[in-house]
This record gives C-alpha cells, sequence and structure tokens, in this order.
C-alpha cells in the first residue's frame, strides 16, 4: 500500500482549535528547534539496547535477536528524522511538554479496552467533542487563527488550503469509505517499509531496539509511541494488537515514526471476513484508505492475499 496523497493537519488540527490554539508563524522556529533538541536528548537517554544492521538483514537479524534472550525486538528503521521523532519522547524535558502516564498505568489501561468496540466510541466521541469545540471558538471569535492545511497529490503538487477551505475541511463531517468493487489484481504484500524511504530504495541501515519485556503487543507502550494526530494512545495500539495476535496470529515487526509493519500468520479466509477486519482497521487507521488504497474491497483483497499489514498515521 503506497501513499498517494497526505493532509497534514487532520484530527490534531481540529483538537488544536478546539482549545483555542492560536497559530503564529514566529512561534514555528522555537518549536522546530526544540523539537530537534528534545529528540537529540531522547537519543542520548534512549533506555533500549539498539543493535544496527543493513536494511537488507534487518529482517533475518530481527529473527535472530527473538531468540537471543534481551528483550523483544522491534525493528525501528534508519533515517534520521523518522529516528528522531522515535527519540524525541525520551529526551528530559520531554513529559514538560507532553506528560506520559508511567508503563504501568498505560498497560492497565490495555488491559480494561475491549477491542474495537471502545476504541470506536472513543473516536466518535473525539470528533463529536472537537468539532463543536471548534464551532464555540469561532464564535467567540470569528476571525481566530486556524491551522494551516496542504494537501499533496501523488505527483508532489501542494495546494494551500484557503481560510474557507480549512474551515469546511476542519467541521466535514466524517464519512465511511465506499465499499468498491472487488479488484481484479490485490495490491502487493507492503513488507517491510521501515527498512526502506519512501521511493523504496532501501536505507543504508536500520536500527533494531530491544525491548525488555518477553510480550510484544507491549512494545508501543515502552516506546511511548502515538497519541498524536489521529494516531491512537499506545494503551489502544497495546489492546489492538493482542486482539490481532489472537485472531489473526499477527506480530509487531517494524514500527517507523509514523508507520506498523505486521506480519500475520491467520489471515481472514473468506471476502466477508476480510471486509469486516478492512472496516476494523480502518477504524483504527483511517489513512490506510482514505490516502492510500482509497476503498474497504481494495484493503480487503490485499487483507486475504498478504502475510504483511502496514498501517500509517498523517
Amino acid at each position: 500500500m503506497q501513499r498517494r496523497s497526505f493532509t497534514v493537519g487532520g484530527l490534531i488540527s481540529v483538537v488544536l482549535a478546539a482549545f483555542g490554539w492560536q497559530a503564529k508563524a514566529e512561534d514555528e522556529p522555537d518549536y522546530k528547534r526544540r523539537a530537534r533538541e528534545d529528540a537529540e536528548a531522547g537519543r542520548k537517554h534512549f533506555p533500549f539496547e539498539l543493535v544496527e544492521v543493513r536494511s537488507d538483514q534487518a529482517l533475518s537479524k530481527w529473527k535472530d535477536l527473538k531468540s537471543a534472550g534481551r528483550g523483544m525486538p522491534v525493528i525501528l528503521g534508519g533515517d534520521d528524522a523518522g529516528l528522531r521523532n522515535l527519540f524525541e519522547p525520551f529526551g528530559p524535558d520531554a513529559d514538560k511538554f507532553w506528560p506520559r502516564p508511567p508503563l504501568a498505568e498505560v498497560l492497565a489501561s490495555a488491559a480494561q479496552i475491549r477491542w474495537p468496540d471502545d476504541f470506536a466510541a472513543k473516536r466518535k466521541a473525539d470528533e463529536v467533542a472537537a468539532e463543536a469545540g471548534l464551532r464555540k471558538d469561532l464564535e467567540k471569535n470569528p476571525d481566530m487563527a486556524l491551522p494551516t492545511i496542504f494537501l499533496t497529490d501523488g505527483e508532489g503538487h501542494s495546494h494551500t488550503l484557503s481560510r474557507e477551505e480549512t474551515l469546511a475541511k476542519l467541521l466535514d463531517t466524517p464519512h465511511e469509505p465506499e465499499i468498491g468493487t472487488w479488484p481484479a489484481q490485490p495490491e502487493g504484500s507492503p513488507g517491510l517499509t521501515v527498512a526502506y524511504d519512501l521511493n523504496g530504495t532501501p536505507l543504508p541501515k536500520v536500527y533494531i531496539a530491544l525491548i525488555p519485556t518477553d510480550d510484544w503487543t507491549t512494545i508501543p507502550a515502552y516506546l511511548r509511541w502515538g497519541e498524536w494526530n489521529e494516531c491512537p494512545a499506545p494503551e489502544y495500539h497495546v489492546a489492538a494488537l493482542r486482539s490481532w495476535r489472537d485472531r489473526y496470529g499477527v506480530e509487531l515487526v517494524g514500527m517507523g515514526f509514523d508507520t506498523l509493519n505486521l506480519t500475520v500468520t491467520r489471515p481472514p479466509d473468506t471476502r466477508d471476513a476480510a471486509l469486516a477486519l478492512a472496516k476494523e482497521q480502518y477504524i483504527y487507521c483511517a489513512d490506510i484508505i482514505d490516502q492510500g488504497v482509497e476503498t474497504y474491497s481494495n484493503l480487503a483483497a490485499a487483507l486475504l492475499s498478504s502475510d504483511w499489514w502496514f498501517f500509517w498515521w498523517d
């Protein structure tokens, strides 16, 4: 599944606006500088062992490390920008700007989540609250600053939305994708995307993190991964992975700063089952359809034929 277009903003734009966020151009350099410094500090304070390996050897090395007794491995990718984002939550000052609950609290929350029902209900409630908050702020200040949203097509051409287009985007009622027609040829397996750049070129090197746990489903919690834009909070990733492990035999292999690569040993075996799973995955990660394969049937066909699952959050 390839990225065909993407929107910068998404749900986080609505949430920021709902809380009265005011965009100031002069704040951007400070934000970028702080993010870079946090990421550099996070790399120094990253608490887990990292193994460097050539990208073409990453999967075999990951398999070897699973039985090495040094923790559960996950391939993190190797591009500098992506790694900075992965390390940023571990900077010494990160909690001042984005406080994170303790690991034990995250795992306790994950254990109480009924997947996917609880997450679907939360997603709907968040959308309603964000829209209501934005409308309230607009009533108080019709000229309030809005986040900048731009659209980029598959050829890399960008278009910055006007104020009217931005408001329409933020206040647009979420819609379900089309079921679509069943494709004659399903899209190919995405494979280990974290080991390649966006053009499909192998990265010179990648890193494998060894997480001190015997339960690989807890890796997102250990890495403080998620809760930005429309990407779920760590506890929801843990709950989803546990449910899919039990039902489909999935396993987390790769984790980029905005992507997940999972292998699957028991994929759905009928079109109806695959369509049901596609709808569940859309709740978890809308971008794989909205900005990827476009219809439920295209995703379902891929789920029937592939031994890899791919998720990407803009």
